[in-house]
């Protein structure tokens, strides 16, 4: 289900945004000054879609809604505080069908975040980045230097970020978790080079007395190792299956008369080149499936023809274990590899990104140094960051909020920045929403931009 339109009412008690997608492109792009809203509203609709009431209820607005391409029309209001009566603020969801006169709606009463019991405290610390645990109650988020004295306070700012299964139950009606599990919704936010998700030094009480971020592509390497580890087990395991079986299947082959030498030929040559690819994007070595070689189109006796139909019918399903993971490791490194100067990135299956620094062959100074992720600039990391996670995290046809994507990129990567990501939404089937401050990111694309406007 792709959403079409969304649209906020008096966000921060005085703009009126609507922003319709553009579902063919499949690219959204959204501009205004600051202050008008930009990030809120991927941050409230990630919340929306995604049961994180924190950002609906502390953020000042009248109504806040999605329409999706099935003509259901998904929207929330807020009751404003009022610092009279001291009141809470409900949510109240409403689901619009198709046909005008039928909605379902409930209200949900505020209640402040807790933490599910089961669960404990050094669990917050494992998922928000930055958050570190001072004492008992008492903790520090580094990023922005904010001290918070009680882990409700703690609750309250991140909830958006921490897992629904540390948070203590929350009751929805069914129709509103149905709406939410089929509209799919990945939020990349501006910080996004340090990983706080490694594990820390605990101290006797169980308490985690220190914690180092890591460099997000070095955290993101190693989940690719672990990805190709997954398949080439996968490949193993299917192989040994077939392998198993091979020669009773050979002598069950049954003759047929519409199987000619030609289309073998054209079946093998297609397979040489996607067993080539594999070995050229890292996720099989050159020996690992060693083919008979077939040297002519001339006749080719039956029995023969049966051992080649089934050979090749057995490398194909194993070679089908990779995917669509050869497809994005190579446009990965085709769009870093377009940008980089005087580097380039190769995947390993044993460890992941392996840069290299590259001199122009001939000069004087041509060498081949093997570089850390981490030594890598900020602008490249960013890169490294988007790409992966727009090709490896995300399920397909997700919608992807991406804020300020322009972060520490050279604006010869902003222009191209569009392009690049044309292609990623067509290998990946992803819909993007974008918010950026960067005329060069647009480039001449205007066409898929919609401004923020203040009041008129």
């Amino acid at each position: 289900m792709r959403i079409t339109r969304i649209f906020v009412e008096k966000l921060f008690g005085i703009f009126n945004h609507e922003i319709r997608l553009n579902l063919d492109d499949r690219i959204t792009i959204i501009h205004a000054p600051n202050g008008y809203g930009k990030t809120v509203i991927l941050k409230m609709l990630h919340g929306l879609l995604n049961s994180r009431y924190n950002e609906l209820l502390t953020i000042p607005y009248k109504r806040f809604g999605v329409e999706f391409d099935d003509g259901r029309r998904l929207e929330v209001s807020r009751e404003m505080e009022t610092e009279i009566n001291n009141k809470s603020p409900n949510l109240s969801f409403t689901l619009y069908s198709k046909h005008k006169d039928k909605c379902e709606s409930f209200t949900i009463k505020y209640i402040r975040e807790a933490l599910n019991p089961s669960f404990p405290l050094a669990a917050l610390e494992e998922s928000v980045p930055g958050l570190l645990r001072l004492g008992s109650r008492t903790w520090l988020y580094k990023l922005t230097g904010e001290e918070f004295s009680t882990t409700e306070e703690v609750l309250d700012r991140f909830s958006d970020q921490i897992p629904l299964k540390l948070m203590a139950d929350r009751q929805e009606e069914r129709w509103l978790t149905e709406v939410k599990d089929e509209a799919n919704i990945y939020l990349i936010e501006s910080q996004r080079l340090l990983d706080f998700s490694n594990d820390g030094n605990f101290d006797n009480a169980g308490n985690v007395a220190h914690k180092t971020p890591r460099p997000t592509v070095n955290t993101y390497s190693d989940e690719l190792v672990q990805e190709i580890k997954e398949r080439a087990s996968k490949y193993a395991s299917v192989s040994q299956s077939l392998d198993r079986s091979f020669p009773t299947r050979v002598l069950r082959q049954r003759k047929s008369d519409n199987l000619t030498n030609k289309d073998l030929h054209d079946r093998w040559d297609e397979l040489e080149k996607h067993r080539n690819r594999l070995v050229d994007v890292g996720l099989l070595e050159k020996d690992d499936e060693q083919n008979p070689l077939i040297q002519s189109q001339d006749d080719i006796d039956e029995s023969t023809k049966n051992f080649l139909a089934v050979y090749i019918e057995d490398v194909e399903k194993k070679l089908d274990v990779f995917g669509d993971i050869a497809a994005k490791i190579d446009l990965f490194r085709r769009i870093v590899n377009s940008k980089f100067s005087y580097k380039e990135i190769v995947v390993s299956r044993e460890k992941g990104f392996i840069f290299r620094s590259k001199y122009p062959e001939g000069s004087e100074n041509y060498t081949s140094e093997l570089l850390s992720p981490s030594s890598l600039s900020s602008g490249e990391q960013h890169e490294i960051v988007l790409l992966y996670e727009l090709l490896f995290k995300v399920k397909e046809k997700s919608l992807v909020l991406i804020d300020e994507p322009e972060l520490s990129l050279h604006i010869s990567w902003q222009v191209n920045f569009l392009k690049d990501l044309q292609e990623i939404s067509k290998l990946a089937d992803l819909d993007l929403l974008i918010a950026t401050h960067a005329p060069s990111l647009i480039a001449d694309r205007w066409d898929l931009t919609v401004e923020l406007k203040g009041v008129s």
